[in-house]
């Protein structure tokens, strides 16, 4: 007798709640600017809060000593490390 895959409806949602990266900015050309940090479409996310700031510290840390970046055209403010809910469903 042929089994009978089960149905991908059946999958389990995950929730979990992780530390993310946000991202700010403010400019007169967009205004306002708020996002958590993703790569090709995947939230980059942390187990600790520790362990994003340190990724922080790492790839944007050279904004806290450029003024010019801070400044217009562009705005930039430090990345500040987040509480964030991922949600993962079939859909």
């Amino acid at each position: 007798m042929a089994r009978k895959a089960p149905s991908i409806r059946t999958a389990k949602t995950v929730d979990v709640t992780r530390w993310g990266v946000v991202w700010r900015s403010h400019n007169r050309a967009d205004g306002p600017q708020c996002h958590v940090e993703h790569n090709y479409d995947v939230t980059r996310t942390f187990n600790t809060q520790r362990q994003a700031e340190a990724y922080i510290r790492q790839h944007y840390g050279y904004i806290a000593h450029r003024a010019d970046l801070r400044r217009e055209p562009h705005g930039w403010f430090m990345p500040v490390a987040a509480r964030v809910r991922v949600r993962v469903e079939v859909v």
